[in-house]
C-alpha cells in the first residue's frame, strides 16, 4: 500500500491504471475510519482494482462555528486500518496541496443543496461537491462509494456526477450499526457519559416509525410527530430537523407514493449528529426484521406497501 500526498503522483497512478483498462475504485473519507468506512471499503475491493482512499478533513465543508480544528485525525491507525483490507493507495494530500493561494472555484448543486443540511449549515454542500469534484479529476474512479447515512450528501453526489457526464457510478452502501442502532459516525467518539445512550433516540425515533408503517400508517406529519416525540422525550437532546423528504428533491413528502427518506439531525451535548431511514414502495408480503452486525437491529420492516430500511 502507497500513501500519496501530492496531487500530480496521483494523477500519474490512477492514468497509469486507466491506461492498463483497471478499474479504479475511490473511497473518499475525511480518515477517522470506523466499521462504517470499511463497509465502504470492502464494497470497493469486490469491485475494483485498485482500489484509493482518500483521507482529508476537508475545511471548505466546515462553517465557522464547526469542529474542524478538534476532528479527529488518526493517519497512522487509519493506514493499518487500510493496509489489513489491501488496499493500493491512500490519497492524503495537505489543505494547502487541495486548494493553493488563489483558489476560488466552488461546486454548487442547486435545489436539493439548499434543503435540511443545507439549511442548517450554509455552504456546506457546496464544499462538499468542490472536494469530490475535485478527488473525481484527481483519482479519475470507474466507481465511488458512499454510505447512505449522509443520504443527501449521496443524492447531491449523485446529481452532479450525472449533471456534468463524468461517467462515474456512485454506489450507495448501507447504514452500519452498533448494537444499539446508533449510526457510526466518526463524531461519536466526541459522545461523553450519559450523551453515548441519549445518542440512541435518533435511531429509536426512526424505529417508531417503522412500526407504524409496518401497522399501515403513511401520513407524513403524523409519522414527522412520532420521530419528534421520541426525540422531544430525551433530555440532552437538541432537535435540529426531522422530516419525511423525497429521496430525489429532498423536498417535504406530501404522501408515501415515492421512496422517501426519514431523515434526523440532533444535538446532543455538542455533537451534532445525524441519521435516517429509507422508505420505498415495494409489492410482495409482510417481512419481519433483520439483524445486523452484533445483532443491530439494522434491516428491513415492511407492510405489503412500504419497505423501510434503516
Amino acid at each position: 500500500m502507497e500513501t500519496i500526498h501530492t496531487i500530480d503522483w496521483m494523477r500519474q497512478v490512477a492514468a497509469d491504471a486507466r491506461a492498463k483498462e483497471r478499474v479504479v475504485g475511490l473511497v473518499p473519507t475525511m480518515g477517522a475510519l470506523h466499521e462504517g468506512h470499511l463497509s465502504l471499503v470492502r464494497e470497493a475491493r469486490r469491485h475494483c482494482s485498485p482500489v484509493v482512499v482518500s483521507i482529508f478533513v476537508n475545511p471548505t465543508q466546515f462553517g465557522p462555528s464547526e469542529d474542524f480544528t478538534k476532528y479527529p485525525r488518526t493517519l497512522e491507525t487509519d493506514r493499518a486500518e487500510l493496509a489489513a483490507l489491501d488496499v493500493d493507495y491512500i490519497f492524503a494530500p495537505t489543505p494547502e496541496e487541495m486548494y493553493p493561494a488563489g483558489f476560488s472555484t466552488g461546486v454548487v448543486v442547486d435545489g436539493v443543496s439548499e434543503r435540511l443540511e443545507g439549511r442548517s449549515r450554509p455552504g456546506h454542500f457546496r464544499g462538499v461537491a468542490t472536494v469530490v469534484l475535485k478527488l473525481f479529476e484527481i483519482t479519475q474512479p470507474r466507481f465511488a462509494f458512499f454510505g447512505r447515512k449522509d443520504a443527501q450528501q449521496l443524492r447531491i453526489i449523485q446529481r452532479m456526477t450525472s449533471d456534468l457526464n463524468l461517467g462515474i457510478e456512485v454506489v450507495s452502501c448501507p447504514i452500519m450499526r452498533e448494537a444499539d442502532g446508533l449510526a457510526l459516525s466518526s463524531r461519536n467518539a466526541y459522545l461523553k457519559g450519559d450523551e453515548r445512550r441519549a445518542a440512541t433516540a435518533l435511531y429509536r425515533s426512526l424505529d417508531a416509525i417503522c412500526g407504524q408503517i409496518a401497522a399501515g400508517e403513511c401520513n407524513p406529519a403524523r409519522l414527522v410527530a412520532a420521530m419528534r416525540s421520541v426525540l422531544d422525550s430525551e433530555s440532552g437532546i437538541k432537535t435540529d430537523y426531522a422530516e419525511i423528504v423525497d429521496a430525489e428533491t429532498f423536498e417535504p413528502a406530501s404522501g408515501l407514493n415515492k421512496t422517501c427518506y426519514a431523515a434526523i439531525a440532533a444535538r446532543v451535548g455538542s455533537t451534532r449528529l445525524i441519521d435516517n431511514a429509507l422508505v420505498e414502495p415495494i409489492r410482495g408480503p409482510i417481512i419481519g426484521r433483520i439483524s445486523g452486525p452484533d445483532g443491530a437491529p439494522s434491516g428491513e420492516q415492511a407492510n405489503g406497501e412500504l419497505r423501510v430500511t434503516l
